[in-house]
Order: C-alpha cells, then structure tokens, then sequence
C-alpha cells in the first residue's frame, strides 16, 4: 500500500514572469502564497494556491523552450474543474485568452476545452456537474 495522500503542487518554468503571474493571478484567480528571489540563481519562485491545486511558478535564465504542443514527452496539460464551462469560456475571453471549441468526452459524456498560459503549456478546463 502506498504512503501517497495526495498531489502536492505543480511546477511551472516561465520565460517571463510577470507575464506569466499575471495571467495565474489575474485571469485564472489564483492566489499568491509567497514570492522569492533567488538571487543566486537568478530565479524568481512564486508559490500560487487556487482552492487545494498548488502552483510553484519559476523563472530560470535561458530556460529552452518546449519542444511541441501538447504532444512533448512528460506533462501533458493541466487540467482545470469548472460548474459552467460556457461561463469560463467568456470569462477567459475578457481577459484575450482563446479557448479552443468545446468538445464531450466520448467515455465520460463530461464538456472540456483546451487553452494555453502565456508560455504555450497546454491547460484544460474540465466540466464537472454535467452529466
């Protein structure tokens, strides 16, 4: 039996941060728990909390870019649960972010849609009361 009880955060290199802060504060709503700067890795680190999902925002010099979207080896996307996702959908709109069309899960019959941070990363809201 495992000793797991739960995903802890998430890790985030950004290539520019007060971009990318921005958009996990402002458009997304996420809050922030602390900002460091690392001056001897010239890194900022930006804990961002948004209910239990935990964020660790970081910058890092010259980081390399990803390689593809979304279909790069390793993290795929993150995925956000919405009540309404017609409602987000326009929320994101009013802050200029486009969502791709609203498509159903074939195996759970759930409403999902895909946009990207400032950075390209893959993000998903993920419908939860519809059934």
């Amino acid at each position: 039996m495992s000793g797991l009880t739960g995903l802890h955060h998430v890790a985030i290199i950004a290539s520019d941060y007060d971009r990318s802060k921005a958009f996990y504060v402002e458009a997304l709503g996420f809050t922030i728990v602390r900002e460091v700067w690392r001056a001897e890795r010239r890194s900022w680190k930006c804990d961002l909390t948004l209910g239990t999902v935990q964020i660790e925002l970081f910058t890092f010099p010259a980081a390399p870019p990803r390689p593809s979207f979304p279909e790069a080896m390793g993290l795929r996307h993150l995925a956000f649960t919405v009540a309404d996702i017609e409602a987000e959908v326009a929320r994101l709109a009013r802050h200029g972010i486009a969502c791709e069309p609203v498509r159903v899960d074939e195996h759970t019959g759930q409403r999902f849609t895909f946009f990207a941070d400032p950075d390209g990363l893959p993000l998903e809201l993920y419908e939860t009361c519809r059934a």
